[in-house]
């Protein structure tokens, strides 16, 4: 794989054990997770944020929702969902859905869910919807950073998922 996205060369330049995992094309991060067998609680994805004027990158699993006023409550500012234009410009490098949870390589600060340290490893896109990132949960949070951290994701209410996840 050609090396295209900035969150690659961000991973290189911080030299972090990592691994990419090929897939088919997929839309979401949900589905990246079914296609590989990976449970849907091991999958990070990134929500860009309109946050009082600012874009702050909400990073939890794939299979939660964004709580949206717990966010705002968190940051303390009014919060809103970033348009497709906000993410073509922010996310330039990716393709639409496909975006990776690592603000900082983008100068975005991000604000992660307590959720995703629970697992020891995560996967997350890696901007082109055929490449997952593989690493160490301890050294994706590092790179995130700890100042912004909280609970504010909700689990998934609907059946979408198959049975093979809740055992996972």
């Amino acid at each position: 794989m050609a090396r295209t996205t900035i969150a690659e060369d961000f991973l290189d330049r911080h030299h972090v054990a990592h691994e990419v995992v090929s897939h088919e094309s997929l839309v979401n991060s949900l589905d990246s997770a079914q296609a590989t067998k990976i449970p849907p609680k091991r999958v990070a994805k990134g929500v860009l944020l309109n946050a009082d004027g600012k874009y702050v990158l909400a990073v939890t699993r794939a299979d939660r929702h964004l709580n949206l006023g717990a966010l705002k409550q968190q940051l303390q500012a009014p919060v809103g969902l970033a348009t497709r234009e906000e993410l073509d410009e922010v996310f330039d490098d990716c393709v639409l859905g496909a975006a990776p949870p690592l603000g900082p390589a983008y100068g975005i600060e991000s604000i992660w869910d307590d959720e995703l340290a629970k697992e020891p490893d995560l996967y997350f896109e890696l901007g082109d919807r055929v490449h997952l990132v593989h690493m160490r949960t301890r050294d994706y949070l590092a790179l995130l950073g700890e100042d912004r951290r909280g609970s504010f994701s909700r689990e998934h209410t609907s059946a979408v998922y198959p049975s093979l996840w809740a055992a996972a």
